[in-house]
């Protein structure tokens, strides 16, 4: 069975109930998460071999949350222990990422003073097939963004399929070199990129119509989605597989659907609709998790994004970064 290695930074995150209550009941939900780690816990929940590296401070609370991983069936032993703190971000229950209510807390984490030559990739990626990260790790610094290089170079020599992520956060970036100067150099190594249409035009300058907005017609966004697939695959030539998602707020309601590219077709995923949501985090990170599913199991396109899609949808529904969901309740959905 083929192995997938998943690299970033593991976040702890603070979801408190506003309007005092945390502060009157003295109590605060704390999640584990973060882009890399929600993937890798989605894949082995669905039974796929993986490894999750990223750097902890060598304490107790770190050596409880390795504990927890190697019981979700992650393999650990990749992970760093160096520095003195664990990022975190603190989010009001409910809210979206995307939301300028996130605060971050990730300076000076261990994970942000990571630099090129501390981890022997040449050693830990053998084995393994596939390899994971996001734009979330190079939004941290530049050191973060010369190790992601380091990282892709090693995958690259070692042939393993390589994936990201193109998460895109208002509030990171925040070092004096936009996005644009960095990530085309990391998504020249990808063979599969996921985001949508706004954040690969944040940061890869992919072309946005200038009169799409969140009020168009479901036929427009299909199209710009085409669009800036096949102009991702032309502009970086190791990039087969596209996948671009749609998540529409109505009021506490939210339509979801997907679409999946290559060089010759795109499919769309079925749509999905749903009055309430529980929390929104995570869930771009188990369509992720199911493009990689997908493609390691060698499903036909029109089945990775329904899964994808599906299990995207089913994570709203639950609370925390991480998706508990099993393959065949992701399948019933479609």
């Amino acid at each position: 069975m083929k192995k997938v290695f998943c690299f970033g930074e593991l976040l702890l995150r603070f979801s408190p109930n506003l309007d005092k209550q945390w502060i009157q009941e003295h109590t605060m939900s704390v999640f584990i998460g973060g882009a890399e780690l929600n993937v890798a816990k989605a894949l082995a929940v669905w039974g796929t071999p993986v490894n999750f590296c990223t750097v902890l401070p060598d304490n107790y609370i770190s050596k409880e949350i390795i504990s927890s991983l190697k019981e979700d069936g992650i393999v650990t032993d990749s992970i760093l222990l160096s520095g003195e703190r664990i990022g975190s971000y603190t989010l009001p229950k409910g809210a979206d990422l995307k939301n300028t209510g996130v605060i971050y807390d990730r300076s000076h984490s261990s994970f942000s003073l990571l630099k090129r030559g501390m981890i022997n990739w040449d050693l830990i990626l053998e084995g393994y097939d596939w390899f994971h990260f996001s734009a979330i790790n190079p939004a941290l610094n530049i050191a973060i963004a010369d190790v992601c290089k380091e990282a892709l170079e090693f995958a690259t020599k070692k042939g393993m399929t390589i994936s990201v992520d193109l998460n895109y956060r208002d509030k990171l970036w925040q070092y004096g070199i936009p996005p644009v100067q960095i990530m085309p150099e990391l998504v020249k190594y990808c063979h599969v990129v996921m985001g949508n249409v706004w954040s690969a035009h944040k940061l890869l300058n992919t072309h946005l119509s200038s009169t799409l907005s969140e009020n168009c017609e479901k036929a427009v966004y299909l199209t710009q989605s085409e669009l800036v697939a096949k102009e991702i695959i032309a502009n970086y030539p190791n990039c087969r597989l596209v996948g671009n998602t749609y998540r529409f707020s109505e009021g506490e309601a939210v339509r979801y659907y997907a679409t999946l590219t290559n060089s010759s077709e795109q499919v769309v995923s079925r749509e999905y609709f749903i009055e309430s949501v529980i929390d929104k985090v995570g869930s771009g990170d188990c369509f992720m998790a199911g493009l990689i599913y997908g493609e390691l199991n060698n499903l036909p396109m029109e089945q990775i994004i329904n899964f994808a899609a599906s299990a995207a949808f089913g994570k709203l529904q639950e609370a925390g970064d991480c998706t508990k969901q099993k393959i065949e309740t992701i399948q019933s959905r479609y």
